[in-house]
């Protein structure tokens, strides 16, 4: 993967406004389908908003949360976010789409991190799962360099272009991320940062900027 300087870019929650942008991404059917394994067809922003109307009810509970990627001129570069938090289980699914223009970039890889940060040291979980397609080359890589390990894999259990695909179910520990954090982190160069809320205004800024911060 390529990681060349893409300047600064930080996450803030996912916002009733901002389906307007995940319902342009998904008008890109390969996109789409690599993306999210229930939707076959783009939605217009009726059913996107149906579709992701809990994703942007925040509760007190914190079943499920979801960030914009946004450059630093205010514009939405993509998502990440955690579904099915469990407290009992201490778990969560993480998942990331990126605009095609900064895919191969390092800003997936500096996000997610960012989010497993959260997951792990904010919300007390002790364990990350996600699944992506055979062929999904891209989220191979990520989260293999985040430090997930194969877990499984369920035999034809995802459909597109014609034919079905093997689905790959992926784990990461919260020991195993302390022990990758700033390994990763040292591999990362600066010149490219995700950071909650204001970039460099504390320590949830990855590449972590003091790894002692949080």
């Amino acid at each position: 993967m390529s990681d060349r300087p893409q300047g600064h870019y930080a996450l803030r929650p996912l916002e009733k406004a901002d389906l307007t942008l995940i319902s342009r991404w998904f008008r890109n059917v390969d996109d789409l389908a690599a993306f999210d394994r229930t939707c076959r067809m783009p939605l217009n922003l009726t059913g996107t908003e149906h579709a992701w109307e809990r994703a942007v009810e925040q509760t007190t509970e914190c079943e499920r949360c979801w960030f914009v990627i946004e450059s630093e001129a205010n514009v939405g570069v993509g998502i990440v976010g955690l579904e099915g938090i469990s407290p009992t289980n201490r778990d969560g699914v993480i998942a990331t789409f990126l605009d095609p223009s900064l895919r191969g970039q390092g800003v997936g890889t500096r996000a997610a991190a960012l989010m497993l940060d959260l997951a792990f040291r904010q919300l007390g979980l002790n364990r990350i799962t996600s699944y992506y397609r055979e062929d999904n080359h891209t989220s191979h890589q990520v989260l293999g360099q985040l430090g997930f390990q194969i877990e499984g894999r369920m035999r034809k259990a995802w459909f597109a272009q014609g034919r079905f695909f093997d689905m790959l179910v992926v784990g990461l520990l919260k020991d195993e991320w302390d022990a990758r954090r700033q390994p990763l982190s040292s591999e990362l160069s600066a010149e490219t940062s995700v950071g909650m809320g204001e970039v460099g205004s504390s320590g949830w800024t990855w590449p972590l900027i003091d790894p002692d911060a949080i």
